[in-house]
């Protein structure tokens, strides 16, 4: 009886830490805005295709986050996807002639979106369109083209 009682304290703890661990990592993960406040600037890129780019997905620059995904809208005037970026003012020495491309991290990873460095003079500011982008690449298209050229060559 008392091994019994034992086992059932012991498995009820390992629950509760469990639980305790999820809330954790639950209040540790969600909500957080690294980029807020007054110590960032905001820019605007345009993509013909997302993806499964999200709201809060980090915006970097040679493998470092500078930055998040603030906002996704679509203009129905160009028909693109505009995607609002918030990037920490520690990294305002851009240059506006950057190239802004939707990353997959790993195979089938979350997206991203990347910076690379291009040879202007002039720096990204509050305000300013990334005019350089790459759309996400979307593995149900490539795998759908794949498919139809190899049914053609037979």
């Amino acid at each position: 009886m008392r091994q019994n009682l034992a086992v059932e304290i012991g498995t009820g703890l390992f629950v509760l830490l469990g639980i305790g661990a999820l809330f954790f990592l639950t209040t540790q993960t969600t909500g957080r805005n690294d980029f807020a406040g007054t110590d960032t600037y905001t820019v605007q890129a345009r993509f013909e295709n997302v993806g499964s780019l999200k709201t809060r997905a980090p915006v970097a620059m040679s493998g470092v986050t500078i930055g998040r995904v603030t906002n996704i809208e679509f203009d129905g005037e160009s028909l693109e996807a505009v995607v609002t970026l918030v990037i920490d003012r520690r990294f305002s020495q851009i240059p506006d002639d950057s190239d802004a491309s939707i990353l997959t991290a790993g195979l089938l990873g979350s997206q991203y979106i990347g910076l690379q460095a291009g040879g202007s003079e002039l720096y990204l500011e509050e305000g300013s369109e990334i005019l350089f982008t790459q759309s996400a690449i979307v593995l149900e298209n490539l795998i759908g083209k794949f498919l139809v050229k190899s049914g053609s060559d037979e």
